[in-house]
C-alpha cells in the first residue's frame, strides 16, 4: 500500500513538473529524453544480442537432448 501511495505521488510531481504552470521542467525533461535514447537503445539491443545467444545455445542443447533420447530408445533392445 505504501508503494502505491508514492508511487501516486511520484507520478503527480512529474506530471507537476512538467506542465508549464507548475516548474516548467518540460523542455528539460524533453532534452532528457533527446540525450538517452541513442544509449537506452544500444543496452536494449545489447540485452536483444545476449538473450539471442542464449536462445540458440538453448535450441543447441534441445536438439543434443532429443538425439541422446533417440540412441538411448535404438540402444534399448525391445522385448
Amino acid at each position: 500500500m505504501v508503494a502505491l501511495i508514492i508511487g501516486i505521488l511520484l507520478i503527480a510531481f512529474c506530471a507537476f513538473a512538467c506542465i508549464p504552470s507548475g516548474l516548467a521542467w518540460g523542455a528539460f525533461v524533453v532534452d532528457f529524453l533527446k540525450g538517452c535514447v541513442p544509449v537506452l537503445s544500444a543496452f536494449v539491443g545489447l540485452i536483444a544480442v545476449f538473450i539471442g545467444l542464449a536462445d540458440i545455445k538453448d535450441k543447441n542443447e534441445a536438439k543434443k537432448e532429443v538425439l541422446a533420447a533417440r540412441k538411448a530408445e535404438e540402444a534399448t533392445p525391445e522385448k
